[in-house]
């Protein structure tokens, strides 16, 4: 690693004009956000309120420049206002933002979207990851007439009711085991399995199998923070459902075009019934889409009884920006290149703690990564929350104080985009090592 000084401040990045429109936002919006996580309520302090992103930096209303691995919680691969992305919006809109009518648009993503994962033989699109994955369990549910779901705990698949059972994200930060406003007959048709355990699961469907519709994992976990499937996990679900007619869905709203061009079922070679799309497929701007066989998908409306419909569905806007982002990741070497960078970072965080005496295990899969303190390894929901949140909350403090832009919660991944430069990792790496320094003096 070069010898790059750390961007620090004295006394923390400027926020006076950060301060004064949040306590502006808590006047009108809930908490003042739009999303728990921005309260920054698991790391202490106040959210900055951001004015542009360029590249893989954000600028916040007070000035401060902040290299960003959030990268709208995985949504920008490219990077903030990719230019092509820009260019194709600006087109777009130019045409009208919305007609509640069908534009070649969604059908030339759709054609892109089952080129990449031929398991996605037919798409539909809607306006979020939630609202693809509570459609995609209905369909579920229609074809094999069965009303149980099973799902992994820590694995977050949106805010829809029956599955907020021991989510991870947002809701293990908060330390919420489920959400108030849920009746007890939603949660009863989820079953909470443990994830990269296939011997649980074998017992859940000995004693449910019959009632089981379907299985709902994140192929990669990254809402307990980054975890690793185990060698034989996914090839061992694929078994399970088949053995016992349910369906596999693999939520691959943060995985899906990020791992590689074809998804985590790429990586993995492990083929779902079907998949749930979001963020990466719109270029940054809202979108979901869930798809599967043919068999299945054709029980939806207009063709089957399964009712769903959207007004934004197939937005053309994100259709737009999603035809350019999935036509750059098609460039050649773009994964070797997002895959190297995030290596590098891992390795480099791992090192520096060590040197600085900071126990630390760095998760890593592909362009995604989370470190966890004060744990030897994470493979599991029980063993990512046994980490030191409070370690994390103390780095992400130091980090964010030199400019470095992290998730405010433990549970989140931290993301690499194409816009990321070894310069952007070695001024984050810098950084630190400072961070790391002061937690062992402190």
């Amino acid at each position: 690693m070069a010898e790059v000084e750390p961007r620090d401040i004295e006394n923390g990045l400027e926020m006076d004009k950060s301060e004064e429109l949040f306590a502006e936002a808590k006047r009108f919006l809930v908490g003042g956000v739009n999303s728990p996580v921005r309260a920054f309520a698991a790391v202490g302090g106040k959210p900055r309120f951001i004015s542009r992103g360029r590249g893989s930096h954000l600028y916040d209303v007070d000035g401060n420049d902040l290299i960003d691995y959030i990268c709208s919680w995985g949504a920008l691969i490219l990077g903030h206002a990719h230019p092509r992305v820009v260019a194709a919006l600006k087109g777009a809109i130019e045409d009208g933002t919305s007609f509640g009518a069908p534009t070649e648009r969604e059908t030339v993503l759709a054609r892109m979207i089952t080129d990449a994962l031929p398991s996605m033989q037919l798409v539909r699109f809607v306006s979020s990851g939630t609202e693809a994955i509570m459609s995609a369990i209905r369909v579920a549910r229609a074809f094999t007439g069965r009303d149980m779901i099973v799902k992994f705990a820590g694995c977050y698949h949106g805010h829809s009711d029956g599955l907020l059972a021991r989510a991870g994200s947002g809701v293990a930060t908060l330390g919420l085991p489920d959400s108030a406003g849920v009746p007890g007959a939603y949660t009863r048709s989820t079953i909470v399995a443990v994830y990269n355990d296939l011997d649980r699961l074998d017992r859940i469907f000995e004693r449910f199998g019959e009632r089981i519709a379907g299985i709902i994992v994140e192929p990669v976990a990254a809402n307990m923070g980054v975890v690793m499937p185990k060698p034989d996990f996914l090839q061992g679900l694929r078994q399970i459902a088949d053995v016992h007619g349910a369906l596999l869905i693999f939520d691959e709203v943060i995985t899906g075009f990020r791992l590689t061009y074809g998804g985590a079922q790429s990586v993995y070679g492990v083929s779902p019934d079907l998949t749930c799309l979001g963020k990466i497929i719109g270029g940054g701007l809202p979108v979901g889409a869930y798809g599967g066989r043919r068999d299945i998908m054709e029980l939806i409306a207009p063709l089957g009884p399964v009712y769903q419909a959207g007004t934004l569905s197939g937005n053309p806007l994100a259709m737009a920006g999603g035809i350019e982002a999935l036509n750059t990741l098609q460039t050649p070497n773009v994964y070797k290149q997002l895959d190297g960078l995030a290596a590098y970072l891992a390795q480099g965080l791992e090192n520096l703690a060590k040197k600085a005496g900071v126990k630390l295990f760095v998760s890593r899969v592909g362009s995604m990564l989370t470190p966890f303190f004060d744990v030897e390894k994470v493979s599991d929901y029980k063993s990512a929350v046994s980490s030191d949140t409070r370690q994390y909350a103390v780095f992400f403090n130091q980090m964010l104080n030199q400019g470095i832009y992290l998730p405010p919660s433990q549970f989140e991944a931290f993301f690499i985009s194409l816009a990321h430069t070894e310069e952007d990792i070695e001024n984050t790496l810098a950084a630190a090592d400072h961070a790391f320094n002061a937690m062992r003096c402190c």
